[in-house]
């Protein structure tokens, strides 16, 4: 189970989808990190919000969640690519299959995560959409 000194500690990439950028080398990237995966550079960077929108470049879909998310099945994963090149995992929602496709345009949404515990805190994030004029003809 999540703490919630572990949720509040990561709000920021959760709920702002906050990264970095690299002072030395300008690469921006998420999550955010203490070295930058590009140049190697410690301690040289800034937080900087992340673009709100980007494309699909890789997807799949879940027919066998883990445990907490196995009410969710089936359900779509997408590697995101934003226009700063910095890529993320997330949950594809609130879009038909017919829409999910490589190259799709995506657009940052904040929805519940989970609730495991009945009694715990309930983690909400970003996931992401596909936006209507992607659709196929």
């Amino acid at each position: 189970m999540t703490s919630i000194p572990s949720i509040w500690r990561k709000s920021n990439q959760r709920y702002n989808l906050d990264g970095n950028q690299c002072l030395t080398c300008h690469q921006e990237f998420f999550p955010p990190r203490t070295v930058c995966p590009a140049c190697g550079i410690k301690a040289k960077l800034k937080h900087v919000p992340m673009p709100r929108s980007g494309k699909i470049i890789s997807f799949t879909e879940v027919f066998s969640g883990p445990a907490g998310f196995e009410h969710e099945t089936p359900y779509f994963m997408a590697l995101v690519e934003l226009p700063n090149s910095a890529r993320i995992l997330t949950q594809i929602v609130d879009s038909s299959a017919d829409t999910i496709r490589t190259g799709a345009r995506v657009q940052k949404v904040f929805r519940k995560i989970s609730d495991i515990d009945p009694e715990g805190p309930i983690a909400y994030g970003y996931k992401f959409k596909v936006l209507s004029e992607t659709k196929k003809a």
